[in-house]
Parts: C-alpha cells; structure tokens; sequence
C-alpha cells in the first residue's frame, strides 16, 4: 500500500480523498495556486505547496511541477479528483514513465473513452446498444446530410471530444443541416483543437442514467447500480439520484451488463462511469464513458456502502477488488444537490463574492462534501461548485423529506446559490412522482414558479404526511424536538426563500 499520496486538485474533492486516505493511515500531499493559499484543502493535508499562479493553466494543469513535487515530497501515487488532469492521457503516461502511480486508468483506457467515435466503435463490437446513427467523423457534408435524411430528423451533430454540450447541434431540418455543421465543427475546434463531428438520432425525452463501474488489473469488473442524473441545465447536472425512480431489476441488470462490457471493451481498470440514455419507451443508448471518479459518487456510496476512493487506491497499489457482483445489493435511496455560486433566478450566471455565513445541516442521513467557511472568498477562475449537499433515507420519499429539511437548515449569505433550485425540485410533482427527463428545467423551471406554489392541495397534503411521518421517526430515532413550519399549508421554494419568517 503507498505510504505517500499527491491530490491534484482542489476544494471539496480535494478533502474527500484525504479524509479516506487518513483513514487508511496514508498521508497526503496538497497542491495549491496563489489563488488558494487559505482554502481549507491546504490546510487539511500532511504536506502542501503552492505550484504556481491563479490560472489553473499556471497551477493545477502544471504537469511538470506536480510531477517534481511526487518526487521532491516521496508522494507514490497521485490521485486526480475530477476536472483538470483527471482524464488526461499525457500526464498519466508522464507519470508511468516517472515511475509514479496515477490512481486511475491507463492512458490508453483514457484515450478510446476520451473521444466519443473511437468509444463508439469499441464498444459496438461488444453488443452495447448505440443510438442509431454513424460513428466515424464527417469528411463530405453533403454525403454526411444523406446519412441524416437516412437516420430521419431530428438528429443529433456532436463533436468528438470534450463535452459540457460543447460542439453539439440539434437539427429538425434537413435545409438547417449544413449550417448547423459548420456550427457544431468550429465550437468544437474552439473548444477543444478538434473539429471531428458525427451524428447521431436525437432522442427527444431522454433520462440520463449513469452506471458506477469499478474493475482492478486482474479481469475483474462490477457494476455498483445506476445514478439518475437527468435535472441539468447546460448539459451540466445539478441534483442526482441513485437508485432512478424507473429502473426496474431487468433493465437496471441489461445497463450493468452492457457497462462491464464497456469497460472490457478497453481494458479498464479503477472507477469509471458510463452514461446512457434512456428513451421514453426504456430503451437504453451508450453515450460515453467517463474515465474518473464523477462529481455525484457520493449517493452510489450511500446506497452500497462502498468507499470508491478507497477502492480506487488499493486496485492502483495492484489489489483486487475487494466485493464481487453477487455482494452488492441496493440500501435505500440517495439524492444529491450540486450547491454552485450562481443565480437560478438571473439564468443560471455565476455568482462570485465572499461567503458571509457559512453552516451546514446535520443530522442522521445527512452529507456534506465542502471546503468552505465563512469568511472565504470565492475565486473567479475555478468551477463555481461550492459543494455537494447528500442525503440518504430507507426509501425515495424520505430521502426527498430529508433533503427538504437538510436545505432549510443550509444557511449561506453573501453569494446566490442553487440551494433554493434544489427545494424547487424538490417539491414540484414532476421530480416527486418520478415523472421526468433531461428538459425538466426547460419544461417546468422558471424565475416566477421558484416564488409560486407548485402543489395542489392534495399534492401539498401527500408531501406534508410523508414530511411528518419522517420527522416523527426522526425525533424517535435521535430522541431531539422537531419543529415543523408551514405557509399555511404551501409547500414553495418561496418557504427556502423566507425560512426566517418561519421558524
């Protein structure tokens, strides 16, 4: 086992590896810019040591200095988080010829999952069911619209690499379609240096299932069940789920069959996710693979009991696994809110400042993944999640209770938050009778519906029981008062809103 691991990364993810790595009696090496000298990620490690500038080009992408550091610190291994050089092929073989372990997979892992037509092609030969379409690069736009009007409108124009709905156009028309080509290959050249575009048919009411993988370098591959990830704005999530509202155990076992496919289909090893799409009549289409820890593993941890981290370093220091299909087994329900520093009722756009006050909800089946205080300055040059409120519960209509309760004592000033976004969700009738995809924002979300009831009556009154039979259980549990508020009787988002007024 390492005795010495570097984080590559920051904020929350940052301190989530560590606190496993203190539990495993692993010390740590942090690095940090000159824009987090006082985050609470440097402060938390054994060891910590700036590596350069603001810019994360100048600091947290410096392959260089993170390798000197692994050699200068004795540092084994490093472990990448997500974001920056998670999902870099040229930094995990720059470490391999170094001799350091990048906990996570091969470069070469990295590079047939990195592009969307070299995945495609590689999973095909495995039976992974893909959305009709072609998976090689358009070279002639004109033969490329004849395989569109062949596919049927609409269809989908997606660039190769990147992501983030980058390099993609839905097109309805075929006299829209060469326009929107050019369009799709110069954002993606932009974007990412690359112009390769395909296309593929539009699904036009998908769910966004995910599937945790986690496989070591002896053969050996489980799937961890699904996480539905559909509630997103600009192609980027926003709250998570696990189990989905609508899986059922045959198709849940075809997606987790079809991801270890996947993961043979290029030798992989570690924790990986792959993404599907899931059509209105539940059949299912691979989307991609994700050759890292995602941002929402926490509900999938809570809900099998498996520390991923954990399982991530001992497959890297050349462990088994150490469960086996037959041992995982599906334990209630966990949801997940992204709490990012922008405005959902300005768009969505970024909210930076200083955080006034800072306090997080506790209580049983409550997490919290931070790396923040009050006081802290939230910096302009990194993604603007702050952090990552989980909650768990026996089943789904708990789960969504204790989600309420744990929003309402989520307190922070100073910036905007997607907190009160979370509580809209959280009471529309949509996310609670499971009843929704990918344009759920598009469809029911707007600035005068986060202030307005959102329930009729007998909705309000079904949530209400459900509220008050899971705080009863609560306050019999933990032996603590509970004080229940109401609007007169209106659940609202308007309730996150005035929660003062209240109490």
């Amino acid at each position: 086992m390492f005795k010495k691991i570097l984080i590559a990364n920051r904020g929350e993810i940052a301190i989530r590896v560590m606190r496993t790595c203190r539990e495993m009696g692993i010390s740590t090496v942090a690095i940090y810019s000159e824009a987090d000298v006082q985050a609470l990620h440097v402060r938390y490690a054994d060891e910590a040591y700036c590596v350069g500038g603001a810019a994360s080009a100048d600091s947290y992408l410096r392959m260089d200095r993170i390798i000197d550091l692994c050699k200068t610190t004795g540092a084994e291994a490093v472990h990448p988080g997500y974001g920056f050089l998670s999902e870099n092929a040229v930094f995990a073989r720059k470490l391999k010829e170094n001799g350091i372990v990048l906990i996570g997979p091969s470069a070469e892992s990295m590079e047939v999952m990195g592009s969307k037509i070299a995945s495609k092609q590689a999973v095909k030969a495995f039976g992974v069911p893909l959305v009709p379409g072609i998976d090689e690069a358009i070279k002639n736009p004109e033969d490329a619209l004849l395989v569109a009007i062949e596919v049927g409108f609409p269809v989908l124009v997606k660039a190769s690499a990147g992501g983030g709905g980058k390099g993609m156009r839905v097109v309805d028309r075929k006299e829209d379609f060469l326009s929107a080509l050019q369009m799709a290959q110069n954002e993606a050249r932009s974007a990412f240096g690359d112009d390769s575009v395909f296309i593929e048919k539009y699904v036009g009411s998908p769910r966004h299932i995910e599937i945790q993988l986690m496989a070591d370098n002896y053969g050996n591959a489980c799937y961890l069940f699904e996480r539905e990830c559909s509630i997103q704005r600009r192609h980027q999530k926003l709250v998570e789920e696990a189990p989905s509202a609508v899986l059922t155990e045959e198709i849940r076992r075809a997606m987790g069959e079809a991801a270890v496919n996947v993961a043979k289909a290029c030798n992989y090893s570690g924790a990986g996710t792959v993404e599907f799409l899931l059509s209105e009549n539940m059949e299912f289409y691979f989307l991609e693979m994700n050759t890292r820890l995602q941002v929402e593993h926490p509900v999938t941890e809570l809900i099998t009991g498996i520390d991923l981290v954990k399982e991530q370093i001992r497959v890297a220091a050349g462990e088994t696994l150490s469960f086996s299909q037959g041992d995982l087994k599906i334990h209630g329900h966990a949801i997940e809110l992204r709490i990012c520093a922008e405005d959902p009722l300005n768009q969505f756009l970024p909210n930076v400042g200083t955080v006034e006050t800072y306090k997080v909800p506790q209580g049983s089946g409550i997490r919290v993944d931070d790396c923040m205080e009050s006081g802290m300055e939230i910096p302009i040059y990194y993604d603007n999640m702050l952090a990552k409120l989980i909650v768990w519960a026996p089943n789904r209509l708990d789960a969504i209770a204790r989600m309420r309760r744990a929003i309402g004592e989520y307190v922070i000033t100073g910036i905007e938050t997607t907190l009160m976004f979370g509580d809209f969700v959280m009471t529309h009738p949509a996310f609670i009778e499971g009843k929704f995809d990918t344009h759920f924002i598009q469809q029911y979300f707007t600035p005068e519906a986060m202030r307005a009831p959102i329930l009729d009556e007998q909705e309000q009154a079904l949530l209400g029981v459900a509220a008050l039979e899971f705080f009863h259980r609560e306050k019999a549990q933990n032996g603590s008062s509970v004080d229940i508020s109401s609007n007169g009787g209106a659940v609202t988002s308007d309730w996150y809103l005035n929660r003062k007024n209240y109490s």
